[in-house]
């Protein structure tokens, strides 16, 4: 139960369809905090306590300005096949390129500083940071408390309910990725707690 007296931690998620995303969900609100998913299409989740949604868009900066105002952080998973680009995008469900995950970066970046949000996670396919891409260029140059965490493998069909509750009637060969990115998100939602890696690049071993 919450105390009245703690203060609400607001995570605003982009890519919460998706199985790490889903477990993400599941830990954010394990943990009382309140989660803001921003989708293209608001019916993509079922209403849950301390789950809300927001439509918006990864690339219009108006719109991320609009989607993170009064959050604690803010968590993009920019290896997520289905992220809020704007239906006006009329993109296929598929991984955002270099180009697109720079300027979904670039995007969150300056609208973060501008609305003095501090703690981004970044989760992607990071092999390294590389400061001769303009991406690493912009995350050097902001102020943000940025992380960047090396993305686990997800796993089709798997979503919030799989990671809500317990259960022993899993479909064959999901107990094990399930069990792996409910690790990866808790160590991503202790990251935002304890902040051991800011400006830092981690791979979670799980």
């Amino acid at each position: 139960m919450k105390n009245a007296e703690t203060p609400v931690v607001k995570i605003v998620l982009f890519g919460a369809i998706s199985s790490l995303g889903s477990a993400l969900m599941a830990e954010m609100l394990r943990r009382q905090h309140e989660v803001i998913a921003i989708l293209d299409d608001l019916n993509a989740l079922a209403p849950r306590p301390g789950l809300r949604t927001k439509v918006g868009s990864l690339f219009d900066a108006e719109r991320v300005s609009e989607s993170i105002a009064g959050s604690s952080a803010v968590i993009c998973l920019l290896d997520a096949k289905v992220l809020p680009v704007g239906a006006e995008h009329d993109r296929p469900a598929s991984d955002l390129d270099l180009q697109e995950q720079t300027r979904a970066t670039q995007t969150l970046l300056a609208c973060m500083q501008r609305m003095d949000i501090k703690r981004l996670i970044l989760v992607g396919d990071f092999a390294d940071v590389d400061d001769s891409l303009p991406m690493f260029q912009s995350l050097r140059a902001s102020a943000v408390h940025w992380t960047l965490v090396n993305a686990p493998q997800g796993v089709a069909g798997l979503s919030i309910e799989h990671f809500s509750q317990v259960s022993s009637t899993l479909e064959p060969g999901l107990a094990e990725p399930l069990e792996r990115l409910a690790r990866a998100a808790a160590g991503i939602a202790d990251e935002l707690r304890l902040n051991l890696h800011v400006r830092e690049l981690v791979k979670f071993v799980v």
